[in-house]
């Protein structure tokens, strides 16, 4: 199973960001590099899984300190 290591904020963020480029990939269909907007999918994933890949191999969390 993955670590959690990404935080409330970072969460937020990162999946109102993934959902605005998925958003922006529907929206802009005459657009010739339309397909970087699915670059979205990475954030949306990481905030929905709370689980940053490149965070673990950086030894980051953004998750509050358990007591």
């Amino acid at each position: 199973m993955l670590k959690t290591n990404v935080g409330p904020a970072d969460r937020a963020l990162r999946i109102v960001l993934g959902l605005g480029l998925l958003l922006g990939f529907i929206l802009n269909p005459d657009a010739g590099w339309r397909w970087l907007y699915l670059i979205g999918i990475v954030p949306l994933l990481t905030g929905l899984v709370r689980s940053c890949p490149v965070y673990s191999l950086l030894g980051l969390s953004t998750c509050p300190m358990k007591r």
